[in-house]
């Protein structure tokens, strides 16, 4: 504020600070005429101020009571940052060629999608949608370069869009979501000896690291596959004796199914995604110059973990305010976080005024509800004898 105010307006001597007023503004004095004056009010330096503690009390553990000082209130803090809700941050398109990109969505409890992007830990492009369909993917792809490998959990419309957009990057499946898959058929206690074995296989993927552990994992998983398979192919026909023990939902006309349902369907997870080709691409020799990751912990753990968190702490948000929650998190927390100022623009703490619309004239229809006074209601201002019953 000195800087506004270098020189003495009357006298253009040099000033010194001089207390505060009664408004808690600084005062200055003249060195040589002894004029007083405060600084010219600076509005930019205000909102500048304004968004930075908004953005403390999003993005931190901080109250709007501790937040609002000692001689303001929660209210106030509220009523001045109000209009940081208009602000609408972007992540940066940098067009950097990463290594590796981690892709994955998170739900919001407005039922809106955060697509997100990742790389080296730090998010790098955000797509909003409702679902995460391939359509909504191929946006969020097409705003970063393609790079050498993806990371991602599994999804059908992901994959489809990875093969559209990405057609030359190669694909890790994430194994610790093959784990949840094959935990989610099996349960934690499978009941069977092949259920047993086949889960310990999976929990075995994430402890592979070289391309030898590799193949000894599939010949395992080979071996597995040749002792059950007549256990996988094994029916169970519909007949007058079974209809009442029928636990499966059969189709018009079905009269069998496969007996081991969840065996086979935890089975084909890890056979589906090695036939992908999804399985151990980051012991890829190709890929060996960096280390390429084989889960998407960083985005589950990094990203989404301290999303979900920062909604918690702020649960009972609108869904608009819950979007911007979830920007300013990412934009704050991207590899150069801009100042929150830069994505200011006047608009937002000035809104447009919204002129009252005109009154219309009057109909002639009898209104249902008024606040005028009616002698046919009885109600009003009743003078003299007017106001008494007659006998």
């Amino acid at each position: 504020m000195l800087d506004s105010l270098a020189l003495c307006r009357i006298c253009s001597g040099s000033l010194k600070r001089n207390g505060r007023t009664s408004a808690g503004r600084t005062r200055y004095r003249c060195k040589d005429c002894g004029a007083s004056s405060t600084s010219t009010p600076r509005p930019d330096v205000a909102r500048r101020h304004e968004i930075t503690r908004f953005l403390t009390w999003l993005l931190g553990t901080a109250s709007q009571d501790a937040l609002a000082g000692t001689n303001t209130s929660a209210r106030t803090f509220r009523r001045k940052t109000a209009w940081c809700w208009r602000v609408d941050p972007t992540l940066a398109v940098t067009g950097v060629v990463h290594d590796e990109v981690q892709l994955d969505g998170i739900y919001l409890s407005s039922r809106w999608c955060a697509l997100i992007a990742i790389a080296d830990g730090k998010p790098i492009a955000l797509q909003w949608s409702d679902t995460e369909k391939s359509a909504s993917w191929k946006a969020l792809l097409e705003q970063v370069p393609a790079p050498r490998l993806v990371v991602m959990d599994g999804g059908a419309g992901l994959a489809s869009a990875i093969k559209s957009v990405w057609p030359e990057a190669k694909v890790q499946r994430c194994l610790v979501h093959i784990q949840r898959n094959v935990r989610q058929h099996l349960t934690l206690r499978p009941k069977t000896e092949a259920g047993r074995r086949l889960r310990k296989l999976s929990l075995a993927l994430t402890r592979i690291t070289t391309s030898n552990e590799a193949a000894n994992w599939l010949i395992a998983f080979n071996a597995w596959h040749n002792t059950y398979e007549p256990l996988l192919k094994e029916r169970t026909y519909l007949t007058d004796t079974t209809t009442a023990t029928v636990r499966v939902k059969l189709r018009a006309g079905q009269r069998w199914w496969y007996t081991h349902e969840r065996l086979r369907k935890a089975y084909n997870v890890m056979v589906n995604a090695h036939k992908a080709g999804t399985l151990f691409t980051y012991l890829d020799p190709t890929l060996s110059d960096f280390t390429a990751s084989s889960t998407t912990n960083q985005i589950e753990g990094g990203i989404n973990a301290q999303l979900r968190a920062l909604l918690r702490r702020h649960r009972g948000m609108s869904a608009e305010h819950q979007r911007r929650s979830v920007q300013w998190w990412l934009v704050m927390h991207q590899a150069n976080p801009p100042t929150p100022s830069t994505y200011v623009k006047p608009e937002h703490y000035t809104p447009p005024h919204e002129p009252t619309p005109a009154r219309t004239e009057d109909t002639g229809i009898p209104k249902l509800h008024d606040t005028a006074f009616s002698p046919e209601d009885g109600n009003g201002i009743q003078h003299g004898w007017a106001s008494r019953s007659t006998p």
